[in-house]
């Protein structure tokens, strides 16, 4: 997933997962206004009654705000911890490249991370990763004017291929010896399109499918190849933040086990695939 350089954080209240929620107020340690930031089962938050979330906006179905509020799958599943935690979730929206470091996390301004983050070694040398919940593959999206039928087919035809900045995506085309334009988020990478600055992405099969919602999108554009990568997102904690972590997989684990992940990932994301959930943490 993502960057966006040179962008202020902002603060965004995020949606509640399961209507009438009930939030339950924690207990020991205070923080300096009062409250507890000592949530159920000893979690240590960086704020008083709240989880606060570092994401990086937009980045349907995964996050993106609507109406005013921030949404999607990964809202969704962070609710589930708050709620088990006994706080509400509170956004904050950041740099893709800060999550690469655990910036905001060491800094104390996020609890975790939720980002449609792969997990790679090179990212779990500075955070910890929550069991992943999500299988993801890349999708190679063409517009349907361009003749264009596989990644080899760009370079035979001189078009042109997009990906979004410090992404799994971006890194595959390289990979594969393509020099892609970069963009800052996905909705760039989709006007990148649209305006036909690029013939070709390559970005993650959830994103399209998202985009191909749109009618306009799915007339104009088709996907021509699907990548399986490999790739599982994760959430991220700081190092050594042992009890959030097993908080999020505990979350995860019962999701899954309860039916909630099925019905959140067909509010969000579609038709429900067995395979995006990954067996490591069913």
């Amino acid at each position: 997933m993502i960057t966006l350089s040179g962008r202020r954080a902002r603060i965004l209240a995020a949606t509640t997962a399961t209507a009438g929620l009930v939030l339950v107020a924690g207990c020991t340690s205070s923080g300096s206004d009062g409250g507890t930031k000592t949530a159920a089962g000893g979690v240590e938050l960086a704020k008083a009654g709240q989880l606060t979330t570092c994401t990086h906006l937009p980045y349907p179905p995964f996050q993106s705000e609507i109406d005013g509020k921030v949404q999607g799958f990964d809202v969704s599943l962070i609710d589930l911890v708050a709620e088990d935690l006994g706080v509400k979730q509170q956004i904050l929206d950041t740099p893709f490249e800060n999550f690469k470091t655990g910036a905001f996390l060491n800094s104390g301004q996020c609890d975790l991370a939720a980002a449609g983050m792969t997990i790679t070694p090179e990212r779990e040398k500075h955070v910890d990763f929550s069991d992943p919940y999500f299988n993801a593959t890349q999708a190679l999206l063409a517009d349907r004017k361009s003749g264009i039928t596989s990644l080899a087919d760009l370079k035979a035809k001189g078009r042109k291929l997009g990906a979004q900045a410090q992404t799994t995506g971006e890194e595959y085309a390289k990979k594969q010896g393509h020099d892609p334009i970069s963009f800052e988020s996905s909705d760039a990478v989709l006007n990148g399109l649209r305006t036909g600055q690029v013939q070709a992405v390559v970005i993650d099969y959830p994103v399209v499918q998202g985009w191909l919602k749109n009618k306009a999108d799915a007339d104009a554009f088709k996907v021509v190849g699907n990548i399986d990568t490999g790739e599982e997102y994760g959430f991220t904690v700081k190092k050594g933040n042992a009890k959030l972590l097993a908080a999020i997989d505990k979350a995860i684990k019962q999701a899954k086990a309860d039916g909630t992940y099925k019905k959140l990932y067909e509010q969000w994301i579609g038709p429900y695939d067995a395979a995006a959930a990954s067996s490591s943490a069913s």
